[in-house]
């Protein structure tokens, strides 16, 4: 009846853990979306796995050597190149902790290394373990960690683009269900209540489970009152809006389309809301504004805004379609906005010729080239249009043919502040000064930034101090940054040079959805654009041809076309197989680093730039290798919990070693299938086991075993004797 008692409460409290299991979830999937982790799967597995070993309550011991293995192994496969304990991955793993250790007692936390930060992280799940199963199954008392996942989602879900509308209704009924069985367990404990069928059967978990959900399925289905009191957001960010911008990484902003491109810089996170989807036959850019004033922190426009009616006298020549050096192709796309989405402006291919949108009427910025949307001459966001345009195929061989006159663009598009450091316009000679054509320098530029050492990351990003330049502090200082500090970067560059330029922002071609889609006899793709591929690019001026886009931002391709003369297809594929080469730059003087100096940096940055693909296969390989190496252990204990025992019977002839190595002596007869019978005394028992092995060792070791329980009577040298009596009996058993 005890064994019954035992397994039914084993059951109600493992329910109970995995609800707190569950919770704890809660805390780790908005990780995926608030930060710059691509994959959380790798911290989940490893979270199952901390929990299952804490629920089974094995030995503090094995406990410890399992997830700390689990962490050893994950970090090892994640990071580090050498084999796991091999002297090359000691060798690593000191200096990347004297690295972070350095950085902490420095407060630098920007610093910290991926590994660190994910090592930490795993301790903090490892502990977390622990932490629950005492709250939730040991004192039953979980109403404080309920409170705080509530209060955690609703926080993120205010301040982030984390969306909590289902993981408030998770959390609502994995906590109400854990209240419930807690609550319940207590009461029948505090009143001495023992109801057997309640023990026996879990069966009253039923009514508490449907009301649970019952009463979720009503909250969530039914009318909800609008807010009552306004939106704190706004009021806290305007409030907020200039905060840290003087500081070091600055404020972290949430990715997608904005008007304010005074202030450049700083870090932000990814927001893959949906913006619009668009049918289109090709990938292409859809370009909103442009900008032609850079103020040395960001920019704004010379003038305007002067907004005209779209007509045939009056729309956007981007290009020159007459020019012999651009093709252009006659397509169709239509554009479809999400809800909730307000983007006052048309997003529109290069090369747009006309607008479909029943009773609205289009109104260009002459100085940004921005189209707004008007209903009733009020500005709307249309819910669909379609777009008519030319799509540009640009002569390369033309493009090198280009020679620049001055001409009234210059004006506008070769403006540089005052103030700009003289190393920027140095630096731009430098790159360009192997190349003679216009499109040559311009590739040029486009092209340093991938073979210079700048990383593209958008976090970490440093705002310029009031006395630092934007592009200055990229070029030379930080080298690390997202679409701003490329595309800016590359047009003042340019300018430098005299060669006009301008910056363009709105959003690449966002993920193809849906392929081959028939309209009116042509085959077109669905793209879905989220607010994550709000982008900003670089166009070029040439004369007789236009504004030609260049792309300088790691890791993103220009989804213009360019082509060839069939006569120098061949020379010209070459060309592009083999791109152009920036010369390398020199970097500024830093200080001289001793050859462990320069090891450390190297095995630091290796460590970061380490990739992993983690796929599900690596996760069953870990389980099964996790579970291998816990049947072992489990198979193998009673040898383990021997030796160790026999060890603490050596050091210390004390009540307490003797005590603990004769109840490892009952485990084991137990579990050779000797157990003692109910009611059976001890000494009956020793004289059972002394008739089975032929002996008199386990009657010595009984009665020693009284006079220290019954009559705190301790011998040690009778103690020290003893322990060889128990060796005996212990091999003996075991063979």
């Amino acid at each position: 009846m005890m064994h019954m008692e035992t397994n039914k409460s084993f059951l109600y409290t493992s329910i109970l853990y995995v609800c707190g299991f569950l919770l704890f979830m809660e805390w780790i999937y908005p990780v995926n979306d608030i930060t710059a982790t691509s994959s959380i799967s790798v911290f989940i597995i490893y979270a199952v796995f901390c929990f299952v070993i804490s629920m089974f309550q094995l030995k503090w011991w094995i406990s410890f050597l399992l997830k700390g293995f689990g962490l050893l192994f994950i970090i090892n496969g994640l990071f580090f190149e050498a084999g796991l304990f091999s002297r090359l991955w000691f060798e690593q793993g000191f200096l990347e902790f004297s690295y972070n250790l350095s950085a902490i007692l420095s407060q630098d936390w920007n610093n910290l290394t991926p590994m660190f930060r994910s090592a930490l992280f795993l301790i903090l799940i490892w502990l977390m373990s622990y932490l629950l199963h005492y709250w939730f199954v040991v004192m039953k008392r979980i109403f404080l960690f309920v409170m705080l996942t509530f209060i955690y989602v609703a926080v993120l879900d205010t301040f982030t683009v984390y969306d909590a509308g289902m993981p408030m209704v998770r959390t609502f009924i994995i906590a109400f269900i854990a209240l419930g069985i807690a609550n319940f367990m207590r009461e029948l404990n505090r009143e001495g209540i023992h109801f057997r069928w309640v023990k026996k059967t879990p069966i009253w978990l039923i009514p508490l489970v449907v009301t649970v959900l019952f009463s979720s399925v009503i909250g969530y289905a039914a009318p909800k009152a609008p807010p009552q009191w306004p939106d704190p957001v706004p009021f806290i960010q305007s409030a907020a809006q200039n905060a840290g911008s003087g500081n070091e990484g600055g404020a972290v902003q949430k990715v997608g389309y904005g008007e304010d491109d005074t202030q450049l810089g700083g870090s932000f996170v990814q927001d893959y809301t949906p913006v619009f989807q668009a049918a289109a036959s090709d990938e292409h850019y859809w370009r909103i504004e442009t900008k032609d004033v850079y103020t040395g922190k960001g920019w704004e426009a010379s003038d305007g805004p002067d907004y005209q009616r779209m007509t045939e006298g009056v729309g956007l020549n981007t290009f020159n379609t007459g020019s012999d050096g651009v093709n252009t192709e006659r397509l169709e796309s239509i554009v479809e906005f999400q809800d909730n989405v307000s983007i006052e402006k048309l997003v529109y291919p290069y090369g747009l010729q006309q607008v479909y949108a029943a009773e609205a009427t289009f109104h260009i910025d002459m100085f940004t080239e921005a189209v707004q949307t008007q209903l009733n001459h009020e500005v709307v966001q249309l819910d669909q249009y379609t777009l008519s345009y030319d799509k540009p195929s640009f002569s390369v061989d033309k493009l090198r043919e280009v020679e620049h006159e001055e001409n009234p663009v210059d004006e506008r598009y070769t403006q540089i502040p005052e103030n700009l450091p003289d190393r920027v316009a140095d630096l731009a000679v430098e790159i360009t000064e192997e190349h003679d054509t216009q499109y040559d320098k311009a590739k040029a530029v486009e092209q340093y930034f991938s073979s210079n050492g700048f990383e593209y990351e958008t976090t970490g990003v440093p705002v310029p101090e009031d006395d630092e330049d934007y592009v200055d502090q990229f070029l030379f200082e930080s080298q690390i940054g997202y679409c701003d500090n490329f595309s800016t970067s590359m047009v003042v560059l340019l300018r430098s040079l005299d060669i006009p330029a301008r910056w363009a922002k709105g959003f690449t071609s966002g993920e193809m959805i849906e392929e081959d889609v028939s309209n009116t006899g042509d085959s077109y793709d669905v793209y879905e654009v989220t607010n994550a591929n709000a982008h900003s690019w670089v166009e070029v001026y040439f004369d007789g041809v236009g504004w030609v886009p260049f792309e300088p931002t790691q890791g993103f391709n220009n989804l213009s076309d360019f082509h060839t003369e069939m006569e120098n297809m061949e020379g010209e594929q070459e060309q592009e197989n083999d791109p152009l080469e920036a010369p390398e730059m020199e970097q500024p003087e830093l200080p001289e680093q001793t050859q462990e100096e320069e090891e450390e940096s190297e095995a630091v940055a290796g460590n970061n730039t380490r990739h992993f693909d983690f796929a599900w296969w690596h996760a069953g390989l870990i389980i099964a290798g996790i579970s291998i190496i816990g049947f072992l252990i489990y198979k193998t204990r009673f040898r383990w919990q021997t030796y160790l025992l026999k060890k603490k019977l050596a050091r210390h002839q004390n009540a307490a070693a003797y005590q603990d190595a004769y109840a490892h002596l009952l485990k084991l007869l137990a579990h050779a299938g000797l157990k003692r019978d109910p009611g059976q005394t001890l000494r009956e028992y020793a004289k059972r086991i002394d008739a089975r092995y032929s002996t008199n060792e386990m009657g010595q070791l009984t009665a020693h075993f009284e006079k220290i329980i019954y009559k705190n009577e301790l011998n040690e040298e009778k103690t020290s004797k003893l322990a060889e009596v128990w060796k005996n009996l212990i091999n003996r058993i075991m063979t």
